[in-house]
């Protein structure tokens, strides 16, 4: 409840985006969530934020993906990777898989009226 009483404060503050955390990564991030789908903000956006897909995975059978539509937020922030060491080191792909992954990640959620 306390970040949904944060989120109030930044909407009054006239914040155009507000980040509620992670969907799937605790309880109170999806409570969170669950509170804020019951509140009319005035002003602001709630978000969730989240990564792409895995490698060799589509966005409609990843976990993260499907958390981040199911936070119930018209908009989400996603990350991925864009050095490639990192692509080849944390993400154990190429370039080209990475670029999939990102451009089918955002396709698939803005195809479920998100916005990313």
């Amino acid at each position: 409840r306390d970040k949904l009483r944060i989120a109030q404060r930044l909407d009054h503050f006239g914040i155009d985006y507000i980040e509620g955390g992670w969907p799937g990564s605790n309880p109170k991030d999806m409570q969170c969530f669950e509170l804020a789908r019951e509140h009319s903000f005035n002003h602001a956006k709630m978000v969730a934020f989240g990564s792409t897909c895995r490698a060799e995975t589509n966005p409609a059978n990843d976990n993260n993906i499907q958390m981040l539509i199911e936070a119930g937020t018209p908009t989400v922030s996603i990350f991925g990777k864009s050095w490639l060491l990192h692509v080849q080191e944390a993400l154990d792909t190429n370039r080209e898989e990475n670029i999939r992954i990102i451009h089918d990640s955002v396709s698939f959620l803005k195809e479920h009226g998100k916005e990313v």
